[in-house]
């Protein structure tokens, strides 16, 4: 029985081609990973009994980072126990990766900024470069996005999944929906014709954008304090407002509100919805559109501002004539 680590060894130097010099690090190199990997499992299990799926994904991830440092430093210093300076291997390991490897370390070093910072997390909603969507992964070289937008309306999700270098925090602007006060203005606008009693048109607008904001607006002044304390964000005034402009086809009524980002198109719909069937009620209030239309300076309009007949001729009638209105 006390034979059989000499005959180990000997089938590893023939079947394996390790020379026996080897043998004592590659033993202890395997039962090092082996304890690492046991460890990291013993905590992953513990965990997934006491916490929640976002907690798990984060104790996963930490353990895995911390679990290969560490495997990384001791197999080192194992295998390479001779040289003697360890900061000397590693510096000038470190100088020819950088120069071989460049888009690698600077992602690598997106990576650590993204964990120092913090300019966005996993669960974020965030928009970079041309790119948006919720943040599901984070890895040492890219992070990973459930894509929003592009030719899906109401920032919904598309379905498609993002891959994304680290590196672009540096060269590329961060965009968060979620940071901050966790809330963002959405705008709908309305256009009534000029004949319609305008007036009422933003009365109704203002009440029925005040019955469906006032939750969120309540919600939305707690967390404004909350981000003060991080950030510079001052809002005199969080509940929804009607803002009154004159287009070309009409007046034109915008509702400014605030939503949570991901319940933004179930707002709209919601609001929408009751914009509809107030509206139908009133028979002053009507929608406008791009239209064309035949205008009679004669007979249309205010009666004070109307051309006078005699002062058109015999082209009176709507008919143009130089220096006429119609």
């Amino acid at each position: 029985m006390s034979d059989w680590i000499p005959r180990l060894q000997e089938w590893i130097s023939s079947a394996l081609g390790v020379p026996a010099t080897y043998h004592q690090p590659l033993a202890l190199s395997v039962a090092l990973i082996a304890l690492l990997w046991l460890i990291r499992s013993l905590i992953l299990r513990v965990v997934a009994r006491r916490a929640d799926m976002r907690a798990q994904y984060r104790w996963k991830k930490v353990s895995g980072y911390v679990a290969v440092i560490l495997a990384l430093l001791a197999l080192v210093r194992l295998w390479f126990g001779g040289i003697q300076s360890l900061a000397t291997y590693f510096g000038l390991l470190s100088a020819g990766l950088a120069i071989a490897l460049k888009d690698l370390v600077v992602n690598f070093a997106g990576w650590l900024f993204i964990l120092w910072r913090r300019p966005f997390e996993v669960g974020d909603r965030i928009e970079i470069g041309e790119r948006a969507g919720d943040v599901i992964d984070l890895r040492i070289f890219q992070f990973t996005l459930m894509e929003i937008g592009n030719w899906v309306h109401a920032d919904q999700s598309t379905g498609r999944i993002i891959h994304i270098p680290n590196g672009l925090v540096f060269s590329q602007p961060v965009a968060s929906y979620t940071k901050g006060f966790q809330m963002i203005w959405d705008e709908l606008e309305v256009l009534v014709t000029f004949e319609s009693d305008w007036k009422k048109a933003k009365a109704i607008l203002q009440e029925i954008a005040e019955e469906r904001g006032r939750p969120v607006a309540e919600q939305a002044a707690e967390r404004v304090r909350q981000a003060a304390q991080r950030f510079m964000i001052v809002y005199s005034k969080l509940t929804p407002i009607v803002y009154t402009k004159v287009v070309d086809s009409g007046v034109l009524l915008t509702v400014r509100y605030l939503v949570n980002p991901r319940t933004r198109r179930g707002s709209a719909e919601a609001i929408w919805e009751d914009i509809l069937a107030a509206f139908a009620e009133h028979s002053d209030i009507d929608f406008a559109y791009p239209t064309m239309r035949y205008y009679d300076n004669v007979t249309e309009g205010k009666p004070d501002a109307r051309a006078r007949p005699e002062t058109l001729g015999p082209t009176a009638g709507g008919d143009w004539t130089p220096g006429g209105d119609g």
